[in-house]
């Protein structure tokens, strides 16, 4: 279990909270009247060394295996740090701001300096993620970013995923060959790993066992990651 100083946790009245771990400012609850949605494994440690296993990790600089460094960049296996905090909340909302910033580490492997802002508002019934990358050097630098979102489903193979019909996606089970999705709405009663190119920015996620819906919206984050994980996975 995470010690209570590694964590700001956001709470509102009605059992709305979310709980960011420091190491890596990985979300690892967003509650929404009292129920859970997002999925955090069994196997997850919280040893402030190893990225946590579900949740909202943060992938920066780099989505994938990087040559550089570790799969999927530093971010999230780095100490963030508490910018502000709402004390309580104004207007219907509460949030709290996490900056991560280059340091002797980070400039071994990605010799830039920059600053990361995270910004976390948690409302009656959104959970939005502002996500904002400062260049503090001389010289450009390009980066890919991903909040990589493990949502909580009770049966996976009765959930489905809307506006990813005619888009190209890349099928990391299947080699990594290119395909065309030809479905209204996409299923996932297999074993998915995609990555949808050029998608909309709202996708409509439907847990057809329970009934819930979650709304992703998103703004320059073109491209759409899978698959989703259940409350009985690993």
């Amino acid at each position: 279990m995470a010690s209570s100083a590694d964590e700001v946790v956001l709470s509102l009245n009605d059992g709305n909270s979310v709980t960011v771990h420091l190491h890596g400012a990985t979300v690892t609850s967003w509650r929404h009247k009292g129920t859970e949605r997002l999925f955090v494994s069994k196997q997850a440690v919280f040893d402030n060394k190893k990225a946590i296993r579900g949740g909202i990790p943060v992938v920066f600089p780099n989505f994938g295996p990087w040559d550089l460094g570790p799969q999927h960049g530093f971010a999230r296996t780095s100490r963030w740090t508490v910018e502000s905090k709402d004390d309580k909340p104004s207007n219907g909302a509460i949030k709290a701001v996490l900056i991560l910033e280059d340091n002797e580490a980070t400039r071994k492997m990605w010799n830039h300096k920059f600053k990361v802002t995270y910004t976390l508002t948690l409302k009656d019934t959104e959970f939005v993620m502002d996500f904002a990358v400062e260049n503090k050097g001389d010289q450009a630098f390009s980066f890919t970013a991903l909040l990589h979102t493990y949502l909580r489903v009770e049966d996976v193979t009765k959930t489905t995923v809307s506006n990813l019909k005619g888009l190209k996606y890349v099928d990391k089970v299947k080699g990594g060959d290119m395909f065309t999705e030809d479905r209204e709405l996409v299923s996932l009663a297999e074993n998915y790993d995609r990555v949808y190119q050029n998608t909309p920015d709202e996708h409509v996620v439907m847990d057809g066992e329970s009934g819930r819906t979650v709304i992703v919206k998103k703004t320059n984050f073109p491209d759409t990651g899978k698959p989703l994980f259940t409350s009985r996975h690993n």
